[in-house]
């Protein structure tokens, strides 16, 4: 789409807060990023950045008018999807791969509304951890995966998609989530669940851990088992506790049935990716993705 390159930069700053990451995203030069601004911020009349030393923040004015742009850009998209979405080939068979906290709480709401819109596409969908989704993809009985994870396998490709969090979850009578909160020691003396090997969130789970000095080997892991769902009705009946994704909670959260609780120093944020193979250029995969990406905006 043609628009404000003006707005782009702006955006992009505002979003990095750096006019050095914002020319390397854009392959611009950094004077030419700093034009762009003064340029805005003299059509405004106002400050958009304050500047101290090498860092930079967004003014109250800056903040209003990355508030608007993000919903300009919005649009943008949408009338792009819908344009081209006119030419696209809107029939066929997609076969998506998911990793299962995807399958199970995030994309059914989206294929959903995919096929209401694309009634003449056949969609199937495949449910398994990240390390199998990869190896469908590479094996071609897949021609899209939805993943989560730090995988990098150099032939495929990976498409941000969507935030998460994975938070530790007790049934809300269990008396050691009384506090809400525990410490890293006292994490490794309570019972937990954990997914099975191979699965991303236990990957993430993983990394996360060595930022308050603990392993896998570190906990007492009463289970792995290979589902959201059974580990939560795991924990209904148990006085353990298990890390899992906040979408995969969301209505035992909002019954009360289970409370999350707090590890000091512990966060744990991970992506889920699209995961295509470097070089594909079929159709209905990059109309599904497209389609998602602004479904969750």
């Amino acid at each position: 789409m043609v628009f404000d390159f003006r707005l782009q930069v702006f955006q992009t700053v505002a979003r990095r807060l750096s006019f050095t990451k914002a020319a390397a995203e854009l392959f611009i030069t950094q004077p030419a990023v700093t034009k762009h601004i003064h340029e805005l911020e003299n059509q405004l009349k106002t400050k958009l950045f304050d500047r101290a030393g090498s860092k930079i923040s967004l003014t109250p004015a800056g903040a209003i008018l990355l508030h608007h742009a993000e919903q300009i850009f919005d649009i943008y998209r949408n009338i792009e999807f819908e344009i081209s979405s006119l030419s696209q080939r809107n029939s066929g068979k997609l076969r998506l791969g998911a990793s299962t906290t995807a399958a199970q709480y995030i994309l059914p709401p989206i294929l959903a509304a995919f096929h209401r819109k694309f009634h003449h596409i056949e969609v199937t969908l495949t449910t398994k951890n990240t390390e199998e989704i990869e190896h469908a993809l590479q094996q071609k009985e897949i021609d899209l995966g939805v993943i989560e994870g730090f995988s990098k396998n150099p032939s495929i490709k990976y498409t941000e998609f969507l935030n998460d969090e994975i938070v530790l979850v007790a049934n809300s009578k269990n008396p050691l989530a009384a506090t809400g909160t525990i410490t890293p020691a006292e994490l490794r003396d309570i019972p937990l669940l954990l997914r099975e090997p191979g699965s991303g969130t236990l990957e993430v789970i993983a990394h996360a851990l060595k930022s308050v000095g603990l392993g896998l080997g570190d906990l007492q892991v009463e289970m792995q088992l290979s589902s959201s769902e059974s580990m939560k009705l795991y924990l209904l009946h148990s006085d353990s506790m298990a890390f899992i994704s906040v979408h995969a909670v969301l209505k035992e959260l909002q019954s009360k049935e289970c409370r999350i609780v707090d590890v000091d120093g512990l966060s744990i944020d991970r992506h889920f990716h699209f995961a295509s193979l470097h070089g594909q250029q079929e159709a209905l995969p990059e109309l599904f993705m497209r389609f998602a990406l602004f479904q969750r905006k």
